[in-house]
């Protein structure tokens, strides 16, 4: 597998950290972003739980010592019910705890301080073992078509320019597959100033993908939530 192939599917694969750390959030949101990977970061397991709410990821990186419920935890609770890869981060490098860490339902392990190269090289390693399931490359809504590889629109063929923000609010509604993305979630991944900053920008994107903004049939509103689109997933032959 080449270097390219490997950058265009992990470009498919949303990536969750959770740690109290900005530093460490920074650090790992730009590394992996670099690498390809779409990620996304959260402060604690509160603020990790209202995201996973409204939106799918394909791997958890969880900090253990954090203010509030611990990465263990959260891992174990979400083991219950979620076949999700989870690796944990640690500045703990007793055997017990990794013990402890693996027991609770991680996929892997990993003690502070660590080279970021290495994180990667885990994940990727994980999703060789599991064979992730990922979305499909293309989805298509009337005479529009949607690119998640390059996150380009087509509409009969031609390209609809969009703005950062309007491809950034596509590409998360697209990528859900068809269930609601809450406004808060929106706000805080698409550089909206607020909630109400998201509602401006899903005008202006209605006025260039339907025939009648007043009443869409793809970017639907979910009353009280947030909103959804109204797509079907096209294969590569």
């Amino acid at each position: 597998m080449d270097q390219q192939t490997t950058f265009l599917e992990r470009s498919d694969t949303h990536v969750l950290v959770i740690d109290d750390d900005d530093r460490i959030r920074d650090l790992l949101a730009k590394y992996l972003g670099r690498s390809g990977y779409r990620v996304s970061t959260a402060r604690d397991a509160s603020d990790a739980r209202a995201k996973m709410a409204s939106l799918a990821y394909d791997l958890l990186i969880v900090d253990v010592m954090m203010p509030g419920e611990d990465g263990v935890s959260l891992v174990a609770d979400l083991r219950a019910y979620m076949d999700i890869p989870m690796i944990l981060l640690t500045a703990l490098g007793d055997p017990a705890q990794r013990i402890r860490g693996l027991k609770a339902g991680a996929d892997d392990y990993l003690s502070k301080p660590f080279e970021p190269e290495e994180l990667l090289l885990r994940m990727d390693a994980i999703f060789r073992r599991t064979g992730r399931k990922t979305v499909s490359d293309q989805i298509s809504f009337g005479r529009f078509s949607y690119d998640l590889r390059n996150s380009v629109l087509t509409r009969d063929g031609e390209i609809v320019r969009l703005t950062t923000s309007e491809t950034a609010l596509l590409d998360l509604l697209a990528r859900q597959g068809g269930g609601t993305v809450t406004r808060f979630v929106l706000s805080e991944n698409v550089n909206g100033d607020s909630e109400r900053a998201v509602d401006v920008q899903m005008t202006r994107l209605r006025r260039k993908l339907e025939e009648n903004p007043s009443e869409p049939r793809y970017l639907l509103t979910v009353r009280g939530k947030g909103y959804r689109l109204v797509a079907e997933p096209t294969t590569e032959s």
